[in-house]
């Protein structure tokens, strides 16, 4: 069996009115996320991937170090995309959201507007290309991170992401050219589908439904 590039949860225009344009997502999607998954369907024989689901490609290239990295930059970021695809949402965003996340925001993180820049923050800070997250640790708790290029909470051991930014310029530049603090803002702002996200902390993260 081959990874898939899974379709798009709204039309490609749907998100033009909250700061993503049509370009950007046919390029982003289209383009970039469907490279990744070529690349890693390339991969499969000669690195035994074959039978393991995405979520186990993901972890043991994390483990393996320097020497996993052909790997995890595929399979990280196919992992990575299917996530920010789902997480976001046309008129989403603000400062209203779903009861059970927002208590949760409230009591780990210290409510929604230190959560906001924190998660601005990770993105921000995070030098070159990579990726800011809202994740369950394995106690149980909120927690915002970050990691580089196509790396992310699962393979560093961390937790489980329940919400992912992309800060890869490609992400923003056709919106925001690059500014990415204001790309950032306008995923909070905007974009992000808080009841994915809820739902998501209440599953204990995402089930991607692909193994190779």
């Amino acid at each position: 069996m081959a990874f898939t590039l899974p379709a798009l949860p709204y039309d490609a225009a749907a998100l033009a009115a909250s700061g993503m344009c049509q370009e950007t997502l046919e390029l982003h999607h289209g383009k970039h996320h469907n490279a990744y998954v070529t690349a890693l369907n390339g991969l499969i024989e000669s690195k035994g991937l074959a039978g393991k689901s995405l979520e186990t490609i993901v972890a043991e290239a994390g483990r393996a170090g320097a020497d996993g990295l052909p790997v995890l930059n595929q399979a990280g970021q196919h992992w990575n995309h299917t996530l920010f695809w789902q997480v976001m949402t046309p008129n989403g965003g603000g400062d209203s959201l779903p009861a059970k996340i927002a208590a949760k925001i409230e009591s780990d993180l210290g409510g929604l507007p230190a959560f906001k820049e924190a998660f601005k923050q990770a993105g921000v800070t995070q030098f070159g290309s990579g990726w800011a997250w809202l994740i369950l640790d394995a106690s149980g708790k909120l927690k915002v991170t970050k990691t580089p290029n196509g790396s992310n909470p699962i393979a560093t051991g961390e937790g489980t992401p329940i919400l992912g930014a992309d800060v890869w310029e490609h992400a923003y530049y056709l919106d925001f050219r690059n500014v990415r603090p204001n790309y950032l803002q306008n995923f909070l702002d905007k974009l992000v589908n808080w009841e994915m996200v809820e739902s998501l902390m209440e599953k204990g993260g995402m089930a991607s439904g692909q193994s190779a």
